[in-house]
């Protein structure tokens, strides 16, 4: 048995290669390669349209892959493409989907033994498992429960028992907790992330939330336009994202294009191309208690994970510079910002 804390591997690495998907003229896919380690939890992150929701289907099987636009691997197994196709109920995978899929004239316990149903267990010889998949979200005795009697996360949390049940080696979330509002999303989100490391189960998580993505996941692969722009750690996309689209996106600071860099600046900082932008971190600047760097002039503030962002105008950088800051500070105020010139950095534009 593993310790607290500590994660087991019973999942299987996925691997993704050229995977290109088309419906009509319109790329949705436009080359996708990632390898995802058994036991590892990748989120898919970007905007509405990027293609994140159509990945995750292709890797489910409810889409084919077609002829010739890439290969899908489960382990050593080819479950789509090179003239294969595994269908969903051979994949040993579970799906949690947004909107929790629940048969509304089951039971509880009834929707949770199905999966295992499908495979030909008996609901007799199922009764253990739906149980124990019951009690490891929290539910524990709601077999004879209607799901319309439960509240959206506790119907969740059913989906969530249901996508266990059968104890597959690969799990996916379609943004399974878009419809929740926020403290719960947090609890829930806390809770699948414990569930994953205890499980050992391979999962990818789909989600436009950044705060999601970052909390459950040890790789994030942050999608625009059918593309994967970056794919790397949480700590690592924070400190070094690997262009403008990437620094944007996650909202990390500052971008100035090269023809707005004040040209006090330049002494200071290394030689940056015309087609480049510098980014300055929100930890690059701070409220300095005597003369800083620059003065500005506060314009708005507002919360974001726990912070707030400061926007302030200053004569070096008119279109405004972004501060995190733990204190409210009024409109209008003039303060002197102190930078940290080792922390800015050029980004190329996202190709």
């Amino acid at each position: 048995m593993s310790k607290p804390g500590e994660r087991v591997q019973r999942g299987t690495a996925i691997s993704v290669e050229r995977l290109v998907q088309r419906f009509g003229d319109n790329t949705v896919l436009a080359g996708i390669d990632l390898q995802l380690e058994a036991g590892q939890v990748l989120a898919l992150l970007g905007p509405s349209g990027c293609g994140k929701t159509t990945l995750l289907k292709l890797l489910a099987g409810l889409l084919p892959v077609q002829p010739g636009m890439g290969s899908i691997r489960f382990g050593h197994n080819v479950v789509a493409g090179d003239g294969r196709f595994v269908p969903p109920e051979g994949r040993a995978l579970g799906m949690v989907f947004q909107d929790y899929a629940l048969w509304p004239h089951m039971t509880v316990g009834r929707n949770v033994s199905f999966a295992l149903e499908m495979r030909g267990v008996s609901r007799r010889a199922a009764a253990p498992n739906v149980a124990q998949a019951l009690e490891t979200v929290g539910l524990a005795g709601f077999e004879q429960r209607q799901p319309s009697s439960l509240s959206g996360g506790q119907q969740q949390r059913v989906a969530l028992a249901r996508a266990i049940v059968a104890r597959p080696q690969v799990l996916l979330f379609d943004e399974p907790l878009s419809n929740l509002d926020r403290e719960l999303r947090e609890n829930l989100c806390h809770e699948i992330g414990v569930l994953l490391r205890q499980m050992g189960t391979t999962a990818v998580y789909v989600t436009h939330d950044q705060d999601e993505a970052f909390a459950l996941a040890d790789q994030v692969a942050v999608m625009h336009g059918g593309r994967i722009h970056q794919l790397a750690t949480p700590e690592q996309l924070m400190a070094t994202p690997a262009s403008t689209l990437v620094a944007d996106f996650l909202k990390l600071g500052t971008l100035l294009s090269a023809a707005h860099v004040p040209p006090a600046w330049h002494a200071a900082l290394p030689a940056g191309g015309a087609d480049q932008h510098l980014f300055i971190p929100h930890a690059a600047l701070s409220l300095a208690a005597t003369q800083g760097d620059l003065r500005g002039t506060v314009m708005h503030q507002r919360l974001r994970q726990g912070r707030l962002l400061t926007q302030i105008v200053a004569s070096e950088a008119p279109q405004g510079l972004m501060l995190a800051t733990d204190s409210r500070l009024d409109t209008g105020r003039t303060v002197e910002l102190a930078l940290d010139w080792q922390r800015l950095r050029w980004l190329p534009q996202a190709a």
